[in-house]
């Protein structure tokens, strides 16, 4: 499968095309080797425990997904021209697996975040109403529905197969990626969010950035900031929004940043790459918030019911700090108190 033209599928996949040296398969096996050791890093140090989420089970099948692109090109590179099962393979399948990859990531974007947005929303404010294993079960289904989907609707295409004839007669020293505009435009309109929110209750963040205090709290230094409760609900909602902001961008606002960077210069980066399991977890956390700025009324004050991001800790929103035993800290900590 090579490149879609643009002629003939503007209007239902619309990617921006970067065209790059077939000379690229080295390139493609350093970016993937440095994107799967990523993924598994971010797997590898995310909190353990926590409760099972849609989202959790896509980042693990993405993560096996790119090891698999991974150790499909890296064969391909060693052994260069081979036969296996009746078909050959070249250096060039390097370049169409690639972009088998990058157009089936590029059109996973809203259904995974809208499948996600909706399993938070149902049960951000309790436990599980199913059996854990059933539970399970249904994430994986979920997952396994939307890989499927997502190849089957690029796979299927008849301008695929026509491009790629096209492609390998008349350009067989290019590999054609492609940059998804949905992750794009899910970028542009989470930068807006947050700007938006940032500036909504700028007095209050700076408020709370200003009264911030060093404390230790169980042994480990944390940061605590003043509040002043309010029992009207629209303060509270308020309240509420510019805790979330700060543990939000206490944890991600590295990752807002090279947002904003990456839309001020228009890089487009392609597709293959964008998906990553960092990028994941960063929408997790901001998808978590929302459902808990939506459903703040039914939040219950349980344990069980803040091991909901494995990045991020969304306790101290709801719950003020009150302890007696904090002692002064020199070293401040990862961990955000909101008092």
């Amino acid at each position: 499968m090579a490149a879609i033209l643009c002629e003939n599928c503007s209007g239902q996949y619309p990617y921006t095309q970067v065209s790059q040296p077939l000379e690229i398969s080295c390139m493609l096996l350093l970016i993937m080797l440095g994107k799967v050791f990523l993924d598994f890093f971010m797997l590898q140090v995310k909190q353990k425990k926590v409760k099972v989420s849609f989202m959790g089970y896509f980042c693990v099948s993405l993560a096996l997904l790119d090891f698999i692109l991974l150790m499909s090109i890296s064969f391909i590179f060693y052994f260069e021209d081979f036969a296996l099962w009746g078909v050959r393979f070249t250096k060039y399948h390097i370049c169409l697996f690639t972009q088998i990859i990058s157009l089936t990531y590029g059109i996973l974007h809203y259904p995974v975040y809208l499948v996600s947005g909706l399993d938070y929303y149902m049960t951000i404010a309790q436990t599980s109403q199913f059996p854990k294993r059933g539970q399970r079960l249904l994430y994986v289904f979920a997952v396994v529905v939307i890989w499927i989907s997502g190849f089957f609707c690029i796979l299927k295409v008849p301008a695929i197969h026509e491009e790629l004839e096209i492609q390998n007669r008349f350009s067989p020293y290019q590999c054609p990626l492609y940059a998804s505009v949905q992750s794009y435009s899910v970028s542009c309109a989470m930068v807006l969010l947050i700007g938006t929110a940032v500036l909504a209750c700028q007095k209050e963040v700076t408020t709370m950035l200003l009264s911030v205090r060093v404390v230790s709290f169980a042994s480990e230094p944390v940061l605590m900031f003043s509040n002043v409760s309010n029992n009207n609900g629209t303060c509270f909602k308020w309240q509420l929004l510019t805790r979330l902001l700060i543990c939000f961008l206490g944890t991600w606002a590295p990752f807002v940043l090279l947002q904003i960077i990456i839309l001020f210069l228009g890089a487009r980066i392609p597709a293959y790459m964008e998906m990553n399991v960092p990028w994941l977890y960063f929408i997790n956390s901001f998808l978590i918030a929302v459902a808990y700025w939506c459903r703040h009324h039914d939040v219950e004050l349980t344990e069980e019911m803040w091991s909901t991001d494995p990045f991020v800790s969304w306790k101290f929103c709801f719950m003020p700090f009150n302890n007696e035993n904090t002692e002064p800290s020199d070293k401040p900590g990862r961990v955000i108190v909101i008092c």
